[in-house]
Protein backbone atom coordinates (compact mmCIF):
# COMPACT_ATOMS: atom_id res chain seq x y z
CA UNK A 1 0.00 0.00 0.00
CA UNK A 2 1.43 3.26 -0.94
CA UNK A 3 2.05 6.11 1.69
CA UNK A 4 -0.36 9.18 1.35
CA UNK A 5 3.28 11.03 0.25
CA UNK A 6 3.03 9.02 -2.62
CA UNK A 7 -0.38 9.16 -3.53
CA UNK A 8 -1.03 12.12 -6.55
CA UNK A 9 -2.23 15.33 -5.26
CA UNK A 10 -5.43 14.48 -6.33
CA UNK A 11 -5.63 11.32 -4.21
CA UNK A 12 -4.20 12.88 -1.43
CA UNK A 13 -7.08 15.82 -1.05
CA UNK A 14 -9.32 13.13 -1.67
CA UNK A 15 -8.30 11.60 1.25
CA UNK A 16 -8.37 14.51 3.67
CA UNK A 17 -11.63 15.26 2.33
CA UNK A 18 -12.78 11.36 3.47
CA UNK A 19 -11.67 11.97 6.94
CA UNK A 20 -13.02 14.99 7.69
CA UNK A 21 -16.18 13.46 6.45
CA UNK A 22 -15.47 10.72 9.03
CA UNK A 23 -14.78 13.15 11.88
CA UNK A 24 -17.92 15.05 11.30
CA UNK A 25 -20.44 12.24 10.77
CA UNK A 26 -18.60 11.09 13.92
CA UNK A 27 -19.08 14.12 15.56
CA UNK A 28 -22.66 14.87 14.53
CA UNK A 29 -23.63 11.55 16.16
CA UNK A 30 -22.14 11.88 19.23
CA UNK A 31 -21.47 15.61 20.61
CA UNK A 32 -23.51 17.43 18.24
CA UNK A 33 -26.44 15.27 19.06
CA UNK A 34 -25.89 15.11 22.79
CA UNK A 35 -26.07 19.14 22.28
CA UNK A 36 -28.90 19.16 19.95
CA UNK A 37 -30.82 16.52 22.23
CA UNK A 38 -30.69 19.09 25.43
CA UNK A 39 -31.14 22.31 23.44
CA UNK A 40 -34.50 20.65 22.13
CA UNK A 41 -35.78 19.70 26.07
CA UNK A 42 -34.73 23.16 27.06
CA UNK A 43 -36.59 24.64 24.08
CA UNK A 44 -39.55 22.68 25.31
CA UNK A 45 -39.44 23.77 28.55
CA UNK A 46 -39.09 27.67 27.89
CA UNK A 47 -42.28 26.97 25.39
CA UNK A 48 -44.00 25.33 28.59
CA UNK A 49 -42.75 28.15 30.46
CA UNK A 50 -43.86 31.02 28.44
CA UNK A 51 -47.28 29.40 27.90
CA UNK A 52 -47.75 28.92 32.10
CA UNK A 53 -46.90 32.98 32.19
CA UNK A 54 -48.98 34.19 29.46
CA UNK A 55 -52.28 31.75 30.92
CA UNK A 56 -51.41 33.58 34.71
CA UNK A 57 -51.01 36.86 32.88
CA UNK A 58 -54.36 36.85 32.17
CA UNK A 59 -55.02 36.95 35.95
CA UNK A 60 -53.17 40.05 36.36
CA UNK A 61 -56.04 42.70 36.37
CA UNK A 62 -58.21 40.62 38.56
CA UNK A 63 -55.00 40.19 41.04
CA UNK A 64 -56.76 42.65 43.44
CA UNK A 65 -60.02 41.48 43.17
CA UNK A 66 -58.60 37.70 43.90
CA UNK A 67 -56.72 39.67 47.20
CA UNK A 68 -60.05 40.70 48.68
CA UNK A 69 -61.62 37.63 47.98
CA UNK A 70 -58.44 35.41 50.32
CA UNK A 71 -59.00 38.70 53.04
CA UNK A 72 -62.89 38.12 52.64
CA UNK A 73 -62.56 33.84 52.99
CA UNK A 74 -60.44 34.38 55.98
CA UNK A 75 -62.55 36.76 57.71
CA UNK A 76 -65.71 34.16 57.09
CA UNK A 77 -63.51 31.24 58.47
CA UNK A 78 -62.34 33.27 61.91
CA UNK A 79 -66.61 33.92 62.36
CA UNK A 80 -67.08 30.09 61.25
CA UNK A 81 -64.46 29.44 64.17
CA UNK A 82 -66.33 32.01 66.79
CA UNK A 83 -69.25 30.35 66.03
CA UNK A 84 -68.45 26.59 66.09
CA UNK A 85 -64.88 26.67 67.25
CA UNK A 86 -62.65 23.39 65.93
CA UNK A 87 -61.49 22.79 69.37
CA UNK A 88 -63.27 22.34 72.62
CA UNK A 89 -62.42 25.36 74.14
CA UNK A 90 -64.96 23.84 77.95
CA UNK A 91 -63.08 26.26 79.67
CA UNK A 92 -63.66 28.93 77.41
CA UNK A 93 -67.34 28.61 76.70
CA UNK A 94 -67.69 28.58 80.51
CA UNK A 95 -66.23 32.18 81.18
CA UNK A 96 -68.18 33.79 77.72
CA UNK A 97 -71.73 32.30 79.64
CA UNK A 98 -69.99 33.52 83.29
CA UNK A 99 -69.48 36.93 81.44
CA UNK A 100 -73.17 36.92 80.34
CA UNK A 101 -74.24 36.35 84.13
CA UNK A 102 -72.41 38.94 85.61
CA UNK A 103 -73.38 41.84 82.97
CA UNK A 104 -76.90 40.28 83.43
CA UNK A 105 -76.61 40.34 87.77
CA UNK A 106 -77.66 36.88 87.83
CA UNK A 107 -75.88 34.06 90.39
CA UNK A 108 -74.22 31.12 87.60
CA UNK A 109 -74.09 28.01 90.53
CA UNK A 110 -73.49 25.17 89.31
CA UNK A 111 -72.12 23.75 85.80
CA UNK A 112 -72.65 19.63 85.29
CA UNK A 113 -70.99 18.20 82.56
CA UNK A 114 -73.56 15.79 80.11
CA UNK A 115 -72.74 12.91 77.59
CA UNK A 116 -71.24 14.62 74.28
CA UNK A 117 -73.15 13.51 71.08
CA UNK A 118 -71.05 13.13 68.25
CA UNK A 119 -72.66 13.85 65.06
CA UNK A 120 -71.54 13.76 61.46
CA UNK A 121 -69.96 17.27 60.82
CA UNK A 122 -69.93 18.43 64.74
CA UNK A 123 -70.02 17.33 68.03
CA UNK A 124 -72.80 18.44 70.99
CA UNK A 125 -70.99 19.86 74.60
CA UNK A 126 -73.89 20.01 76.63
CA UNK A 127 -74.01 21.63 80.43
CA UNK A 128 -76.79 21.43 83.14
CA UNK A 129 -76.86 24.88 84.56
CA UNK A 130 -78.13 26.50 87.68
CA UNK A 131 -78.91 30.10 88.47
CA UNK A 132 -80.62 32.19 90.57
CA UNK A 133 -81.49 35.78 90.39
CA UNK A 134 -84.23 38.63 89.85
CA UNK A 135 -86.92 37.55 87.19
CA UNK A 136 -86.29 40.79 84.58
CA UNK A 137 -82.55 39.89 84.81
CA UNK A 138 -82.62 36.33 83.98
CA UNK A 139 -84.26 37.34 81.00
CA UNK A 140 -81.76 39.65 80.07
CA UNK A 141 -79.40 36.83 80.88
CA UNK A 142 -80.68 34.43 78.03
CA UNK A 143 -81.66 37.68 75.91
CA UNK A 144 -78.03 38.19 75.96
CA UNK A 145 -76.39 34.47 75.03
CA UNK A 146 -78.97 33.78 72.50
CA UNK A 147 -77.38 37.35 70.94
CA UNK A 148 -73.96 35.58 71.46
CA UNK A 149 -71.23 34.75 68.46
CA UNK A 150 -70.90 31.21 69.47
CA UNK A 151 -73.76 29.25 69.21
CA UNK A 152 -75.23 27.94 72.80
CA UNK A 153 -78.84 26.27 72.36
CA UNK A 154 -80.60 26.05 76.10
CA UNK A 155 -83.22 23.45 76.55
CA UNK A 156 -84.91 21.71 79.29
CA UNK A 157 -85.68 24.92 81.02
CA UNK A 158 -87.39 24.87 84.64
CA UNK A 159 -88.21 27.69 86.60
CA UNK A 160 -88.80 27.44 90.37
CA UNK A 161 -89.66 30.52 93.02
CA UNK A 162 -86.54 30.85 95.50
CA UNK A 163 -89.01 30.03 98.22
CA UNK A 164 -88.74 26.32 96.44
CA UNK A 165 -85.97 26.16 94.58
CA UNK A 166 -86.66 22.13 94.23
CA UNK A 167 -89.49 22.54 92.06
CA UNK A 168 -86.58 23.30 89.22
CA UNK A 169 -84.32 20.81 90.36
CA UNK A 170 -81.82 22.82 92.22
CA UNK A 171 -78.83 20.97 93.52
CA UNK A 172 -78.75 23.07 96.62
CA UNK A 173 -80.31 26.04 98.38
CA UNK A 174 -78.30 29.12 98.82
CA UNK A 175 -78.46 32.18 100.88
CA UNK A 176 -80.72 33.98 98.22
CA UNK A 177 -80.45 38.04 97.85
CA UNK A 178 -83.25 39.93 98.71
CA UNK A 179 -84.07 40.96 95.00
CA UNK A 180 -83.66 37.41 94.03
CA UNK A 181 -87.03 35.74 92.86
CA UNK A 182 -86.37 33.26 90.76
CA UNK A 183 -84.13 29.91 90.27
CA UNK A 184 -83.64 27.82 86.82
CA UNK A 185 -81.84 24.92 85.82
CA UNK A 186 -81.61 24.62 82.17
CA UNK A 187 -79.09 22.93 79.34
CA UNK A 188 -76.70 24.74 78.18
CA UNK A 189 -75.34 23.15 74.50
CA UNK A 190 -72.04 24.66 72.85
CA UNK A 191 -70.89 23.06 69.43
CA UNK A 192 -67.70 22.47 67.94
CA UNK A 193 -66.24 21.42 64.81
CA UNK A 194 -66.00 17.48 64.24
CA UNK A 195 -62.46 17.82 63.58
CA UNK A 196 -60.97 16.63 67.50
CA UNK A 197 -62.21 13.38 68.66
CA UNK A 198 -61.31 13.75 71.94
CA UNK A 199 -63.80 14.06 75.03
CA UNK A 200 -63.91 17.21 76.91
CA UNK A 201 -62.78 17.09 80.34
CA UNK A 202 -65.50 16.04 82.48
CA UNK A 203 -66.60 19.38 84.84
CA UNK A 204 -67.42 17.89 88.54
CA UNK A 205 -71.14 18.85 89.77
CA UNK A 206 -70.60 22.22 91.57
CA UNK A 207 -67.68 23.18 89.88
CA UNK A 208 -67.55 26.47 88.02
CA UNK A 209 -64.58 29.00 86.33
CA UNK A 210 -63.33 31.06 89.70
CA UNK A 211 -64.72 31.08 92.69
CA UNK A 212 -69.00 30.44 93.34
CA UNK A 213 -70.71 33.47 93.81
CA UNK A 214 -72.71 34.04 96.44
Amino acid sequence: MANFGELSGVKQLGVLIGGAALVTAALYFTVFKSQRDANAAAQQKLEAKLKENAELESYRPRLKEIEQQLVTLKQQMDIEKRIVPDEKEVDGFMRMVDAEANKAGIELRRYTSKPMAQKEFYSEVPFEVELDGPYYSMLNFFDRVSKLDRIINVSNLLVATVRKPGDAKAKHTYQYAPNESVVVTCTATTFFSHDQQAAPTPTKPGARPGSVKR
